[in-house]
């Protein structure tokens, strides 16, 4: 299989982590939806990062589409990123999603910011996208407070990787608009998880 984007998406490296943890082998090639879009564009005419090739030569895009090909791939070795009892499932869905919420809008901001010519950034979007993007780390704050996530290479799961995955796209992209010291817990356990293997193995600069 090949991983097709740059790691400094969130998504991509959403993708790399699980696919790490799972134990499945891939190749990843860092090609940019910006710099490179020819070169993408040959591989997925859609141009969607991330796009994994799949052995057979089939293309599947959407990171959580392409994890959901990956768990089962990884199903007979008996290794899944997600519950299986019902309200421990639901809860992981919550937090990927407020989890990629986070990644949306952190998205929104910078394309606002660095793509859009400045006569032509609208600030009250930014604004009202901004405390979205807060609404979501203030969720998962509360959550992570109330229900701590494993952050060890054996028991992470794909709500505990994705959630460190966005927090650390944001501070990255937007250092001055979450204030880690507000979120404590997210600050933490994302620490944690940026120790372990899957995630180093999946870093960038």
């Amino acid at each position: 299989m090949q991983l097709i984007g740059t790691l400094d998406s969130p998504y991509v490296r959403r993708v790399a982590v699980s696919l790490n943890l799972l134990g499945l082998p891939y190749e990843h090639k860092s090609v940019s939806v910006f710099s490179a879009f020819d070169e993408f564009r040959a591989i997925n005419p859609v141009v969607k990062a991330p796009s994994l090739v799949c052995d057979n030569g089939t293309v599947l895009m959407d990171s959580t589409l392409i994890l959901d090909y990956a768990e089962a791939l990884a199903a007979g070795s008996g290794r899944t990123l997600m519950p299986t009892a019902l309200p421990e499932r639901a809860q992981a869905l919550r937090l990927i999603g407020l989890a990629l919420a986070a990644c949306e809008k952190t998205v929104q901001i910078v394309y606002e910011r660095k793509l859009r010519p400045a006569e032509k950034i609208h600030e009250p979007w930014i604004d009202r996208v901004t405390s979205q993007l807060l609404a979501a780390y203030g969720e998962l704050e509360t959550a992570l407070g109330q229900t701590p996530l494993a952050a060890t290479e054996e028991s992470i799961d794909q709500a505990g990787l994705t959630v460190a995955v966005a927090w650390r796209f944001t501070l990255h992209m937007l250092p001055n608009s979450v204030i880690p010291d507000n979120f404590p817990a997210l600050r933490e356990f994302s620490r944690q998880a940026e120790t372990l293997p899957a995630f180093q193995a999946a870093n960038f600069s």
